[in-house]
């Protein structure tokens, strides 16, 4: 109850302001596809939009916000190890933490430094669902906290539980959660893709034996059957949502590491990694009860059309995103045609932050910690506004929640107001 309450006063506040004031509760959305139903009112920033706090107490990391009702959440690192946080929306406080499992990547991980075990912090952004917070931890351990106390319901340890199989720099994907299921990958032998009830943490199914990448799987329903589309070392995976069954393949090459997620629009889903492997579309066919992905392109390398670990966003017909690899602070924000991959514009000097678009607005949050609001037209790049808000390294995603947008980078969080309700403090 304290939940819906706190919703719907979130929501009452907003009225007349955002065409549908929402809780952003996983990666990549409610509608796991990187965009949001609310309307952007405060388009024109000037000096800046109002911020309506920052914080530099929840370091390290590239875990993104979630929210729900009164509260925000992600992870970050304290003490070498992975803290889950649930914080004040309105005011950025703490209410509760707990600690996950080590905060160590093989070889520096995303750190970059040979000999630095540390690395820049945990990079599996929580989901919550009907009153629980999901967290995958850089080890493999999926814990459920309740959200209002932060005590834990839940955990499985998938290493030891289902054989599962350490990758280079660990995991960094993060829980799909959908209906009454939690989806991941990461076990061992006839048992690498899962489906959890989120209730119990119990296995509802198991199969494949595909080797986990640091992409976080993706749900749609195409031709009618929900699916889950898991982006493993052999290429996309689709499964049903239910009962496991794979429904369709698309071998694709893997090399390093391979971290974005899949990219549905309609029918067409969209892959892509970096070091040298490039991007590819599907059409996924049905005959009958039988599915199959049909290639639409495939461009090789990575230096046009390719993500590293920046997921590109699907918006009538067109993929926008940071396309580049290892571009920082220089490489470009794009916008790409999905049935043919066919570049329309680019726009240097973002690197690989992420992206988020609401309405027909792109929400871009540069590696540099500049927060760009543009159209999101294939004709051309429009930019509405840009500030500065935050330091440091910003490799997560921007949201938008209830008429603010959160962000964080390794050394500050931050949320904005873009409701035009609030007036600088």
């Amino acid at each position: 109850m304290k939940h819906l309450f706190a919703t719907a006063a979130f929501a009452i506040a907003a009225l007349g302001h955002t065409a549908q004031a929402e809780d952003w509760t996983q990666y990549r959305g409610p509608s796991h596809d990187g965009t949001s139903a609310e309307a952007i009112v405060n388009t024109r920033w000037g000096s800046g939009p109002v911020v309506v706090w920052k914080k530099k107490d929840y370091p390290l990391g590239f875990a993104s916000f979630v929210t729900s009702g009164s509260q925000a959440f992600t992870v970050c690192a304290r003490k070498g190890k992975e803290v889950a946080v649930a914080i004040n929306a309105a005011t950025g406080k703490q209410n509760w933490a707990y600690t996950l499992t080590s905060a160590e990547y093989d070889g520096g991980g995303n750190a970059g430094a040979r000999n630095n075990k540390g690395g820049d912090g945990p990079r599996s952004t929580p989901s919550v669902s009907d009153g629980r917070v999901y967290i995958i931890s850089a080890a493999m351990v999926v814990y459920c906290l309740d959200a209002d106390s932060g005590k834990l319901v839940w955990k499985r340890d998938i290493m030891k539980e289902n054989a599962g199989v350490k990758i280079r720099w660990n995991n960094a994907a993060s829980p799909l959660v959908d209906d009454k299921y939690v989806y991941l990958a990461g076990g061992g032998n006839d048992q690498a893709l899962l489906a959890l009830n989120k209730k119990s943490g119990k296995v509802v199914w198991k199969t494949q034996s595909d080797k986990m990448t640091h992409s976080t799987p993706t749900i749609a329903t195409i031709h009618g059957v929900r699916q889950v589309i898991f982006f493993t070392q052999k290429g996309l995976v689709a499964c049903d949502a239910n009962k496991g069954n794979v429904l369709w393949r698309y071998n694709f090459k893997f090399n390093v590491s391979t971290a974005i997620s899949p990219v549905v629009g309609g029918d067409v889903v969209y892959c892509s990694a970096g070091y040298g492997v490039g991007s590819a579309a599907v059409r996924v066919v049905k005959y009958g009860n039988r599915f199959r992905a049909a290639e639409l392109w495939m461009i090789e390398g990575h230096k046009d059309v390719a993500n590293h670990w920046s997921t590109p966003v699907h918006h009538k017909g067109y993929l926008y995103g940071m396309f580049s690899f290892k571009k920082y602070a220089t490489g470009p924000l794009k916008c790409v045609q999905l049935s043919t991959g066919k570049i329309m514009w680019s726009k240097e000097g973002f690197g690989p932050g992420n992206i988020t678009i609401a309405g027909d607005k792109i929400i871009a949050l540069a590696d540099s910690g500049q927060l760009v609001l543009a159209e999101a037209n294939p004709k051309a790049y429009k930019e509405l506004s840009r500030a500065k808000i935050v330091g440091g390294k910003c490799w997560s995603t921007p949201i938008l929640s209830n008429g603010r947008i959160f962000l964080r980078s390794t050394t500050e969080s931050a949320c904005v107001d873009v409701s035009g309700r609030t007036t600088a403090r």
